[in-house]
């Protein structure tokens, strides 16, 4: 009997035949992506820029040698590429770094991705659509209005491009385990949840629809093992949490996880007028991924407080949080 059990055990060491390489690992996605396909018996690799040492490797995705150096060296059957400049203020104050990241690089990637047979799948966003005329369906015509949708959109467009086998995978707001509150926007309205004795507005014009990342996460393996089956898995695709808030109830819903006062919070009904314009409703049709039996969703207050929980200030609510 023993000797089985040794021999079982060496079983498990075994480096998993099924391959992946994430782009943007380090990022609030790319971490959940790498995490979630390693979980579930891949062999993934992730690939950062600034922060990627000492776990994931270290490329600059505008470095079109060494893309491919690390795709023909690793030979991935499925590429999630994460990384992007998605802050729509910055995309739109520096366009020609936000471009090459998420066109070129993206461009680049299909071709490499194409030349090893390997299965891309392209992160984009809700942003490509204007948010008149909701819920989008994959097939609705896109009519981004900041800069940021429009770059998404042409790396889209460049992917299907260069890699007819390619997925697109549109998702909205995103967030989830932080390593700082600024990594999303929704967890960054913690603070002033928090901070009850001045008041904070907030908008409540945007519909939005806050979607975990662990969700898109096993969407992307679900779908990669799909398409491992199926050939016909490619195209276009949403994922999305089907919770609407406005930032104003995201945050009321934050303080009411966490037994926080939120008469402090103001809700803003005026559509904003500084910044990068955004789509006022948004809200992706996901029933194409949901035919495929594909999908998970998080209800948005489990997640939100096992996101949030390690920024909680004063540790007494711990106590009635939990107990």
């Amino acid at each position: 009997m023993p000797e089985m059990l040794v021999g079982m055990e060496q079983e498990d060491v075994d480096i998993p035949s099924r391959r992946v390489l994430i782009t943007g690992a380090t990022g609030l996605l790319g971490r959940a992506v790498f995490k979630e396909f390693r979980e579930n018996n891949w062999n993934a690799v992730g690939c950062g820029y600034r922060r990627a040492q000492p776990r994931f490797e270290q490329i600059n995705l505008l470095d079109s040698i060494a893309v491919h150096d690390i795709i023909h060296d690793f030979q991935p059957h499925v590429i999630v590429h994460c990384a992007a400049e998605r802050r729509p203020d910055v995309v739109e104050s520096q366009p020609d770094a936000a471009s090459q990241l998420n066109v070129a690089a993206s461009a680049n990637l299909a071709k490499e991705a194409a030349g090893v047979g390997a299965f891309l799948i392209y992160i984009s966003t809700d942003y490509v659509f204007d948010g008149t005329s909701p819920p989008y369906k994959e097939t609705d015509v896109p009519n981004p209005l900041n800069l940021y949708g429009k770059t998404k959109l042409e790396g889209e467009k460049a992917v299907l491009e260069n890699n007819e086998g390619a997925a697109v995978l549109r998702i909205p707001v995103l967030y989830g385990e932080v390593e700082r509150l600024e990594e999303s926007a929704v967890t960054v309205m913690f603070d002033k949840v928090q901070f009850s004795n001045k008041s904070a507005n907030m908008d409540h014009w945007q519909q939005r629809f806050p979607t975990n990342v662990k969700d898109v996460a096993a969407v992307c393996r679900q779908l990669a093992e799909k398409r491992m089956m199926d050939p016909s898995v490619k195209g276009t695709f949403h994922w999305s949490g089907n919770e609407q808030m406005t930032k104003y109830e995201m945050a009321c819903a934050i303080a009411d996880a966490f037994n926080l006062p939120s008469s402090h919070l103001r809700p803003i009904t005026d559509s904003p007028v500084v910044g990068a314009l955004r789509p006022r409703n948004a809200q992706l049709d996901c029933s194409k991924l949901e035919m495929l039996g594909i999908g998970q969703r998080t209800p948005f207050r489990a997640g939100i407080k096992e996101s949030l929980w390690p920024f909680l200030i004063d540790k007494r609510w711990r106590q009635t949080v939990f107990h």
